[in-house]
């Protein structure tokens, strides 16, 4: 499993989310390399997303099949895991297994955070805050320029998706919005909005009790994929002989 941390893409790293990394990895049986990508303002876009890239490609490099890597993020890290597989479809590379975003950011611009934020205020942080954290990050971009928003036109070939986002935060607007998209673009993706939770309330397994559960339908969702994986690499087997 391929894990990118969150937080506006200028703060916390490998280290601070040791806890989700170790227990998805406990969970799932799957070793984790968790990326530590460039932060900003030192390091502005697309430094992060090429860093996240570069992991993937010394995990193909070691010989990690990319029928085999599971993509997983958090907020800011969950939109570079999402940046990623387009990427890699659009270059006609084979998909990652399976995508898992928790609290993803999709909306850079923080318009659709916005909205939601106007009908339930996010405890955590408002909108306009988060906006200027990510500037630390895009500036002298549009957030609407390629690789910072998304078209999911011809991404039917994505790896298939599991969103999870809390009730009470504002980027629940941009979970749904990804899950849109998504199956929109014919990919399978699997939305949930988990009632009364904050923002990446799975790393809070220690206070919040949904945590675990949510990271328990997580596991077995990438376990699922996995699985498909090995059935389809096992009938390709059986074709060629």
């Amino acid at each position: 499993m391929l894990y990118v941390h969150g937080s506006a893409y200028t703060i916390c790293s490998a280290r601070t989310h040791r806890g989700i990394t170790t227990r998805l990895s406990a969970r799932t049986g799957l070793p984790v390399f968790a990326c530590d990508y460039r932060l900003a303002p030192n390091h502005r876009f697309p430094a992060a997303a090429d860093d996240v890239r570069a992991a993937y490609e010394w995990l193909v490099n070691e010989g990690h099949e990319p029928e085999r890597i599971v993509l997983a993020g958090d907020s800011a890290g969950g939109h570079l895991a999402v940046d990623l597989a387009l990427e890699l479809i659009r270059e006609g590379r084979p998909a990652p297994a399976a995508l898992v975003a928790f609290s993803p950011v999709l909306d850079l611009s923080m318009s659709l955070a916005a909205a939601r934020e106007r009908m339930r205020p996010d405890p955590m942080i408002s909108a306009a805050r988060a906006a200027r954290l990510l500037d630390l990050y895009i500036a002298g971009h549009a957030p609407t320029a390629p690789r910072l928003s998304f078209s999911f036109d011809g991404a039917d070939r994505f790896p298939p998706t599991l969103v999870q986002a809390g009730a009470r935060e504002m980027l629940a607007a941009d979970a749904i919005e990804l899950a849109r998209g998504l199956e929109s673009a014919g990919a399978a993706c699997r939305l949930e909005v988990w009632p009364d939770q904050m923002h990446v309330f799975q790393a809070l397994s220690r206070v919040v009790p949904e945590a675990d559960r949510a990271l328990a339908v997580a596991a077995e969702f990438i376990d699922d994929q996995l699985e498909v994986q090995r059935r389809r690499a096992a009938l390709t087997l059986v074709k060629e002989a």
